[in-house]
C-alpha cells in the first residue's frame, strides 16, 4: 500500500511572496484525506510539489507505492489530443514511455513505407517498431490494453480499438472526467492525486465517485468544493490557509466547528502572549530606571533584558487567518415581467420540442445528466434567443458558438444577458492583468481608475492579484473576477454554468448572498446539491429529451 508524507514544505513564487510553509501532513495507507481553503492559498500547487511537477526547496515529501494524477485540466481537453494520448498520459512512467516510442515508431515506419515498402529505411523503421513492440509487452502494455479497453466500455461504450484515436475534444467534460477516473480508480497506482475531480460530472457520476472513493484502497488526496463530496468521502481535512496548513482528524462535518474551535485556542495563546510580552516589557524598564540610581540593580536589569530578548526571538504564537470577506454587489435592474419566453423550442438532437416562461426575479436551477442540452440552452439565451438584438447583447456573448434549433425562444424588455462559462474561455483575457481589464471596459461596462478597481477587486478577494494576468490565476480567482465582471457588466439576466465548480467555501456562500440580492432574473446550470437549495424553479433535462418543470430538485435521472 501506498502513503504520502509532507514535513515542513513551503513555496515562494516567483515575484518572491512566500505562498505557504511549514506545511506537514501524511496520507496514511488507504486514508482519503481533502484539501481545503481559500482559492489561491496553494492547494493544487501542493498538490503539483507532491507529483514531483514543482521542486521542493524547503522541507521533504515522501512517498511510497505507485503514483496516479489527474490535473485540474481534464474536462476542459480541447486540443488534437487522443484517447489513447489521455490514457498514457495517466499511465505509469514506465508504460508512459513504452507507449510513446511505440507511436513514435509506428508512425515512422508507416512514412517510410509509403516511400518504399521494401527500402532499406523501411527495415530499419520495421526493426525499431518490433523492438518498441517488445519493450511495450515487457513494460506491461498488454496487460494495461485491457483496462483500457474496460473503460472505454464502461464510459463511451465501445472497445478500445474503436476508441482510441478519438479526439479528446469530442467528449464532454463530464466524459473526460470519468474516463481518467476509471482509469487511476482501476489501474495499478497505489496513491492517487486528484485536483478537482468532480468538476463537469453530474450528480448521479459525482455519487458514483462517493461510493469508488469509499470503498477503494488507494491513498487519495484530492482537492474538491463540494461540499456534499467532502462530507461522504472525506476521512481527514488538510486546511491550506493563513500561509500554512493545519490537519483537522475528523471528517468534513465536523471540520468547520473544528476550525471555529481552533481559531478561538489561537486568539486565546496570542492575547496571552501579548499579556506576557507586556509584563516582561514593563519589568524590564522598572529595572533600567532602578540601574539608572542603583549599581546593585544592574544584573536585574540585564537579566531582564535577556529574558525579554528570549521571549520575542521566540516569537508569538500565529494569528488566526483572516475569514475571507466577499462581498458581490449583483445589483441587475428592473425588466419586463416576463423575462424569457420559449415556444415549442427543440435543441437539435438533443430536446424534445417544449414551452417555457421565466419571470422576472425567478431563481431557476437547470437540472438533468452530461449531454442532455443544458450548456446549449445557456448559450443560446447568452445569445439573445433567436432572433437576438444587438444592442443588448455583450460582445462576448455574440461570439459563443450558435446553438442550432426550432422554435422559438426570446429575450423580454430590457433583459440583458450576462453568460458565466464552465470552463472560463475567455481568451480576450488571458494575457491581460485585472486592473488593465477593469480600467478599459467594453461596450456595456464602464472603465474605471486603479482606486476603483482596486477597490471593486478588493471586493472579491482579488487585491492581491490586481497587477497579474488573468491567465495565472487559479481556477476559483478566474470565476471569481469572472463574476465581478457579471456585476459591472449591468446584466439582468444572469446565465450561470457550473458557477461553484472552481469556487472555495466563503466565495460560494458569497456567490449564493449575491443571488439572493440581486435584481432581476438567475438560470444556472449546476450539479451543486448544496447550491440548488437555494433556488425555487427547478427545469429538468431528461435524457430521453424531455424538458420539465419539477417541483424539487430531481437527481437520478439519465
Amino acid at each position: 500500500m501506498g502513503y504520502v508524507d509532507v514535513a515542513g514544505v513551503g513555496h515562494t513564487l516567483p515575484d518572491g511572496r512566500e505562498l505557504f510553509a511549514e506545511v506537514s501532513f501524511r496520507v496514511g495507507e488507504g486514508a482519503k484525506v481533502a484539501l481545503v481553503g481559500p482559492n489561491g492559498a496553494g492547494k493544487t500547487t501542493l498538490l503539483r510539489m507532491v507529483a514531483g511537477d514543482l521542486p521542493v526547496p524547503t522541507g521533504a515529501i515522501a512517498r511510497s507505492g505507485g503514483l496516479g494524477v489527474m490535473r485540474q485540466f481534464i474536462g476542459m481537453i480541447g486540443d488534437e489530443s487522443t484517447l489513447a494520448d489521455l490514457a498514457l498520459s495517466l499511465a505509469p512512467p514506465a508504460l508512459r514511455d513504452a507507449g510513446r516510442r511505440l507511436a513514435e515508431t509506428e508512425a515512422a515506419m508507416r512514412a517510410a513505407e509509403v516511400r518504399g515498402k521494401y527500402s532499406s529505411a523501411a527495415g530499419k523503421a520495421q526493426l525499431a517498431y518490433a523492438d518498441a513492440l517488445a519493450a511495450w509487452g515487457e513494460a506491461g502494455g498488454y496487460d494495461v490494453e485491457v483496462l483500457f479497453d474496460t473503460v472505454a466500455t464502461i464510459v463511451l461504450d465501445l472497445p478500445w480499438d474503436a476508441a482510441r484515436d478519438r479526439p479528446v475534444r469530442t467528449l464532454s467534460g463530464g466524459q473526460q472526467k470519468r474516463f481518467a477516473l476509471e482509469l487511476l480508480l482501476r489501474g495499478p497506482d497505489e496513491v492517487l492525486l486528484l485536483d478537482e475531480p468532480d468538476n463537469f460530472l453530474d450528480v448521479p457520476g459525482k455519487r458514483w465517485l462517493e461510493g469508488r472513493l469509499r470503498e477503494s484502497g488507494k491513498s487519495v488526496l484530492y482537492v474538491s468544493h463540494d461540499r456534499e463530496l467532502l462530507a461522504q468521502t472525506a476521512d481527514r481535512v488538510v486546511a491550506v490557509e493563513g500561509g500554512s496548513a493545519w490537519v483537522h482528524p475528523g471528517g468534513f462535518a465536523s471540520w468547520h466547528s473544528a476550525r471555529v474551535a481552533r481559531h478561538a485556542r489561537l486568539d486565546e495563546l496570542r492575547r496571552r502572549w501579548d499579556e506576557e510580552h507586556q509584563k516582561l516589557r514593563e519589568l524590564m524598564l522598572m529595572y533600567k530606571q532602578k540601574a539608572a540610581y542603583n549599581d546593585g540593580m544592574a544584573s536585574r536589569y540585564q537579566a531582564a533584558q535577556t529574558r525579554l530578548r528570549k521571549f520575542e526571538e521566540a516569537g508569538p504564537p500565529p494569528v488566526p487567518p483572516k475569514d475571507q470577506d466577499i462581498r458581490m454587489r449583483l445589483s441587475g435592474g428592473r425588466t419586463g415581467k416576463r423575462a424569457v419566453i420559449a415556444e415549442q423550442l427543440e435543441l437539435d438532437g438533443l430536446t424534445y420540442p417544449f414551452d417555457l416562461e421565466l419571470w422576472y426575479g425567478d431563481r431557476v436551477a437547470v437540472l438533468g445528466a452530461n449531454g442532455t442540452g443544458k450548456s446549449h440552452f445557456l448559450r443560446l439565451l447568452a445569445r439573445g434567443g433567436t432572433d437576438p438584438d444587438p444592442a443588448s447583447v455583450p460582445a462576448e456573448a455574440a461570439k459563443l458558438a450558435p446553438v442550432a434549433h426550432d422554435g422559438m425562444i426570446r429575450l423580454g424588455a430590457r433583459v440583458r444577458p450576462g453568460h458565466f462559462s464552465q470552463t472560463h474561455d475567455r481568451p480576450e483575457l488571458m494575457a491581460r492583468t485585472l486592473v488593465d481589464i477593469l480600467w478599459r471596459g467594453d461596450e456595456h461596462r464602464a472603465g474605471m481608475d486603479r482606486h476603483a478597481a482596486m477597490a471593486a477587486l478588493s471586493r472579491y478577494e482579488l487585491a492581491g492579484q490586481g497587477d497579474q494576468r488573468f491567465g495565472t490565476l487559479s481556477g476559483g480567482q478566474q470565476a471569481r473576477f469572472l463574476v465581478l465582471l457579471l456585476e459591472l457588466s449591468g446584466a439582468t439576466l444572469l446565465l450561470l454554468d457550473e458557477p461553484t465548480d472552481n469556487l472555495d467555501l466563503a466565495s460560494a456562500e458569497a456567490l449564493e448572498a449575491g443571488l439572493a440580492a440581486f435584481d432581476g432574473t438567475v438560470v444556472a446550470v449546476t450539479h451543486d446539491r448544496w447550491f440548488t437549495r437555494s433556488f425555487d424553479r427547478f427545469v429538468l433535462f431528461r435524457g430521453d429529451g424531455e424538458v420539465v418543470e419539477t417541483p424539487e430538485p430531481v437527481w437520478d435521472v439519465r
